[in-house]
């Protein structure tokens, strides 16, 4: 697990924001073909992303008579493409416009005899957005601003990991939401919730929050931040909102409750700089989670109190299954 040892990268919104804007979109294009190309599972989970040891990927999509995995290389910079009958693709990653993007990905699964189902051109969650194929000014891209987006998702997501693992209950995978380019983790009680009356993003369905938000849950997560709130952060909130939650102690000290999002922030500059990061980052999921869950009533020993903790168990099966 990363510790005190590991440096976690320096993310500055103004030096990431224009290498941020291509990569927000290509992996929309990747998740969106993800998307048409598997079967819907609950809250969307079938379309999100996986971060890996070197950026960004689809995972396993199945298509017509075969596998493959389109995967966002961000220390090589390379998008690769790669298929269960061995043939596979690949093109560098670099200044370029997003319909050029388009372009290229859709030639290169083609030279793979992959058939993708037609997608939404509409990039999701975004104001001013432009459909990918009339995306066509150029868009920077930083070697080293991308290779640092690709290590704090890594380090991050291996936290989110471990935090997961200390819970029974449905939970979600930790996975990366392209519409909004945030790695997130849920967990939820088992209860349905009431019908969703909040905000809905741009150029989003309302039907993707009614799913997304049809169970009550606890969720978390890191986001690089935004030109209205341009920092990069960790977030915490509760789904359908709990009374006397914005009052509920909560750590590292650098946490506080942001009453106009209705969640807990804590920025990633206080646990990139504390003197255990991964420590900081653990203080701030499972307090901010202990806080919602215990306000809410939920059944917190079913959810998550393991066999292993009342009963003798070997020692090598503890060290695997303790968080």
């Amino acid at each position: 697990m990363p510790g005190a040892g590991d440096a976690w990268p320096e993310l500055r919104y103004e030096a990431l924001s224009e290498t941020l804007y291509p990569l927000h979109r290509w992996t929309q294009i990747l998740g969106k073909i993800r998307l048409v190309s598997t079967p819907l599972l609950n809250h969307w989970w079938n379309s999100t992303l996986q971060v890996t040891p070197r950026g960004l990927s689809t995972g396993l999509i199945p298509g017509a008579g075969l596998a493959f995995e389109i995967e966002l290389d961000l220390v090589q910079h390379e998008l690769r493409v790669v298929t269960s009958r061995g043939k596979g693709a690949s093109m560098p990653l670099g200044p370029m416009p997003v319909a050029h993007f388009y372009r290229e990905l859709s030639d290169a699964l083609a030279d793979v005899d992959v058939a993708v189902p037609r997608i939404d051109q509409m990039p999701n969650e975004v104001a001013d957005a432009i459909p990918f194929r009339h995306d066509v000014a150029p868009r920077p891209y930083d070697r080293e601003q991308a290779h640092r987006i690709a290590e704090s998702l890594l380090l991050s997501q291996i936290v989110f990991d471990r935090f997961r693992a200390g819970f029974l209950g449905k939970a979600s995978p930790v996975q990366f939401f392209w519409g909004g380019f945030d790695l997130a983790s849920a967990r939820f009680n088992g209860k349905r919730g009431p019908a969703y009356a909040g905000g809905v993003p741009p150029h989003v369905h309302p039907h993707v929050m009614h799913e997304a938000y049809s169970h009550e849950l606890v969720a978390a997560g890191f986001w690089l931040g935004s030109p209205e709130a341009p920092r990069a952060e960790y977030y915490s909130y509760a789904m359908p909102a709990i009374d006397g939650l914005a009052e509920a102690r909560i750590e590292p000290a650098a946490a506080s409750w942001v009453t106009e999002r209705g969640e807990f922030l804590v920025p990633y500059d206080a646990v990139r700089n504390a003197a255990d990061p991964a420590a900081a980052l653990s203080s701030f999921l499972e307090s901010t989670y202990a806080a919602a869950a215990d306000l809410a009533h939920w059944d917190r020993a079913l959810l998550e109190q393991r066999v292993h903790d009342a009963d003798e168990v070997p020692a090598a099966m503890r060290r695997r299954t303790h968080h």
